[in-house]
C-alpha cells in the first residue's frame, strides 16, 4: 500500500488543490496542474439552461456545457418523425440505442455530479432510409424511490442523499453484505446485448433489461446473485459467438481481486430447458489487487486472442473509506484515492489457464476507456485514452461545469490523449542493459527492463494530437485483433469547435475531423456495410444535440466512415430538452 505522504483524496466536492506533481510525459501533457478556482458561484440549473454558459465568459467561447446540464422534462414514448436531408443507406436497418444523463433535478433538489443524473434511454429507429426518435427514463429502483419522495433519497457517485430517519446505522452496515443493493442502481452509462436481450449498465452489479423497441424497463438483474462480485465494468466484451466477458471485483480471503467473468452464449440447453446466461455465469480468472485495502478503479478492460488485459491504474477505492462513507451516507467519490508517485500496472492474463502470464509497469496515468488491443509479432499492443491524472472526474461536477468559463485550468484538467503501449512477449533475459525490448516494426513505443530486474517499464507513443474519448472500432471484425482505424469524440474544450468527431488512422498517425458550429455529437458507432471489403467500409452513427439555447433539438447523423463525410441526417424537434448522452449500441434488425 502506498505511503500516506502521497495519498490524495478525491473529495466529493473537488480534488485537493495542487495535488499532482509534474507529469513526466511532458511532450504529451501540460507540466503542472494549477489549483481549481474556488470563486465559482453556483446557479440554478434551469437558469443556466436558458442562458448559455459560453456567453457568460470568454475563456472557451465555443464551448457550451449546458448540453450536459439539461434535464428532460417530457419523455418521447411514441416514435417521433423528423426532417431528413441527404441520404441514409437503405441497407442500414436497426436501432441506435443510447444511454446517458437524463435529469439533474428531483423535486427542488439537484444532483452534484453529472454521473448521478437519472438515466435516460434514447432510440433512433432506422429503416428504409428513414429514422424516428424516442426517449424514456430508465425505471430503476433509485429513480422510482426519488420520484416517489420528490427528493434525492439514494446516495450517488458524487451526491449525498437526504438521510433516511427510518434507517439505523445497523441497517446501513448490514446493507454492505448485499452487493448491488448498497448503492444506487441508476444504470446511466452504457447498453450491451446478452444474446438477444439488451441491458443498461453502470458500475453497480445491477443491470436492467430494456425493450429495444419501446425502451420500457423490463426487469432488474443483480449479477452478484449469480457470480461472486461486488461491482463490475460498464463495458463488457461481446464475442462473435455471443459469449460475454466482463471485469468485476471479488472479495477473497486474502483481499480484493479483479475477476474476469464469463457469461456463456445462451445457444445451449441445460437438462432440456433453455439456460440463462446469468445462471451459467462463472469466474474464469482472478488477479489480486496490489493493495489489499485499495483496489484500483477500472472502467474498462481489454482482450486479445490469447489474453485478457487488466490495466491497474493508481486511482483506487479505499475500502475503509467506502465502509465509513456508506455508514454516513457519503458519496462514493469520497472513497477515491490517487497515488501519483505509484506506477500503473498492466496484467496479461492467459485466457486458457486464467493465470497471469506477463506483467508490465508504466508511469502513473488515469484512464476510462481502452480503445483496442491486439497481438502482433510476439507483442501485445494496448491503445488507451490517457489522462495525466483523474481531475477530469472533478470536471464533471455540476459546480465545475457551471464554472468552466471562469476556470483557466479546465481544458488542461480535461485533456486526454490516445497512447499506444507495446508489450514485448519474447525472451528478454539476453538483452543488454538499457536496450529497447520492443522490436515491433514501425513502433516508437519502448520497453526497458528496470534496473532492479524485477519488471519491464513501458513508455507509450502518441497516436493523435487531439484529445479523444468514447472510442469505437469496427468491433465485429477487429475487436481484440489488429486494426487500423478508431473513431472518437473530442475531449478538448478549447478547440475552435469542441463538438468534433474524430477518425484516427493508427498506421499513418493522421486524423480526420467532422464538426459543425454549435453542434455536439455523441460517441461515434461504426456499423459495417453488408459484406464489407475494407475495415472502414460502412457508416458511423452519432446522436447530435445543439447548444446555445437550442435544447429541444436532436438528430441522427450518418457519416461515410471511409471518406469521413456526411451522408445524411434526420433532425427532430422534441417536446422537452434533450441532454448529451454517453454510450450505446447498434441493434441490427433480425
Amino acid at each position: 500500500m502506498p505511503s500516506d505522504k502521497v495519498k490524495v483524496q478525491l473529495k466529493a466536492n473537488r480534488l485537493a488543490p495542487a495535488a499532482f506533481p509534474e507529469f513526466r510525459w511532458s511532450p504529451l501533457f501540460p507540466r503542472r496542474l494549477a489549483p481549481r478556482s474556488d470563486t465559482v458561484v453556483a446557479k440554478d440549473v434551469a437558469e443556466d439552461a436558458r442562458q448559455p454558459l459560453c456567453q457568460q465568459e470568454n475563456l472557451y467561447p465555443n464551448c457550451d456545457v449546458s448540453v450536459w446540464l439539461r434535464s428532460c422534462s417530457e419523455e418521447v414514448l411514441r416514435p417521433l418523425e423528423g426532417v431528413s436531408s441527404g441520404t441514409i443507406p437503405k441497407w442500414l436497418n436497426g436501432s441506435l440505442l443510447r444511454n446517458g444523463p437524463g435529469s439533474l433535478k428531483v423535486g427542488n433538489m439537484t444532483f452534484d455530479h453529472l454521473f448521478d443524473s437519472s438515466a435516460l434511454l434514447h432510440r433512433f429507429a432506422i429503416a428504409d432510409g428513414r429514422a424516428t426518435y424516442q426517449n424514456r427514463f430508465l425505471q430503476s429502483q433509485t429513480f422510482r424511490r426519488n420520484a416517489a419522495a420528490r427528493r434525492i433519497v439514494v446516495t450517488e457517485f458524487g451526491t449525498r442523499a437526504v438521510p433516511d430517519p427510518c434507517q439505523s446505522i445497523f441497517q446501513r452496515v448490514s446493507a454492505l453484505f448485499k452487493p448491488g443493493e448498497t448503492y444506487s442502481d441508476n444504470a446511466m452509462i452504457s447498453i450491451y446485448p446478452f444474446g438477444d436481450e439488451y441491458y443498461a449498465f453502470t458500475e453497480s452489479p445491477v443491470i436492467h433489461r430494456i425493450d429495444p423497441s419501446s425502451l420500457e424497463t423490463l426487469n432488474r438483474v443483480n449479477v452478484s446473485n449469480h457470480v461472486s462480485i461486488v461491482n463490475h465494468s460498464s463495458h463488457p466484451h461481446v464475442m462473435s459467438d455471443g459469449t460475454v466477458y466482463n471485469l468485476g471485483l471479488s472479495v477473497t480471503a486474502t483481499g480484493p481481486a479483479y475477476a474476469i467473468m464469463k457469461f456463456p452464449s445462451a445457444n445451449h440447453e441445460v437438462i432440456g430447458e433453455p439456460s440463462s446466461m446469468f445462471e451459467e455465469a462463472m469466474i474464469v480468472a482472478k488477479v489480486p489487487a496490489r493493495w489489499p485495502f485499495h483496489p484500483g478503479y477500472m472502467h474498462t478492460f481489454g482482450f486479445t486472442e490469447n489474453f485478457f488485459i487488466i490495466v491497474e491504474q493508481p486511482l483506487s477505492v479505499s475500502v475503509p473509506a467506502m465502509v465509513k462513507n456508506h455508514v454516513t451516507s457519503s458519496p462514493m467519490a469520497a472513497s477515491f484515492r490517487w497515488y501519483p508517485e505509484e506506477q500503473t500496472q498492466i496484467h496479461l492474463i492467459c485466457r486458457k489457464t486464467g493465470k497471469i502470464a506477463h506483467q508490465f509497469v508504466a508511469e502513473a496515468f488515469f484512464y476510462l476507456h481502452i480503445i483496442n488491443s491486439f497481438e502482433k509479432d510476439d507483442h501485445v499492443v494496448v491503445d488507451i485514452c490517457c489522462y495525466r491524472d483523474p481531475s477530469m472526474l472533478d470536471c464533471m461536477y455540476v459546480e465545475s461545469l457551471k464554472g468552466i468559463q471562469s476556470n483557466p485550468d479546465y481544458a488542461r484538467m480535461f485533456r486526454s490523449r490516445p497512447l499506444r503501449f507495446v508489450l514485448p512477449l519474447g525472451t528478454t533475459d539476453n538483452k543488454e542493459k538499457g536496450q529497447n525490448l520492443v522490436t515491433l516494426k514501425g513502433s516508437k513505443a519502448t520497453a526497458h527492463r528496470l534496473p532492479s530486474n524485477d519488471g519491464i517499464f513501458l513508455q507509450p507513443e502518441l497516436l493523435c494530437t487531439l484529445g479523444c474519448e468514447t472510442p469505437r472500432v469496427h468491433y465485429e471484425r477487429h475487436g481484440g485483433r489488429p486494426y487500423r482505424f478508431f473513431y472518437a469524440i473530442s475531449s478538448d474544450v478549447d478547440l475552435d469547435n469542441p463538438g468534433t468527431l474524430i477518425k484516427v488512422d493508427t498506421y499513418t498517425r493522421s486524423s480526420k475531423t467532422w464538426c459543425e458550429e454549435n453542434v455536439y455529437p455523441s460517441e461515434p458507432i461504426f456499423v459495417p456495410a453488408p459484406d464489407p471489403v475494407a475495415e472502414d467500409d460502412g457508416v458511423v452513427l452519432s446522436a447530435l444535440v445543439w447548444g446555445k439555447g437550442n435544447e429541444n433539438k436532436v438528430a441522427l447523423l450518418v457519416l461515410d466512415a471511409a471518406s469521413w463525410t456526411e451522408l445524411g441526417r434526420t433532425e427532430f424537434t422534441t417536446p422537452g430538452p434533450v441532454p448529451k448522452c454517453l454510450h450505446g449500441w447498434f441493434a441490427h434488425d433480425s
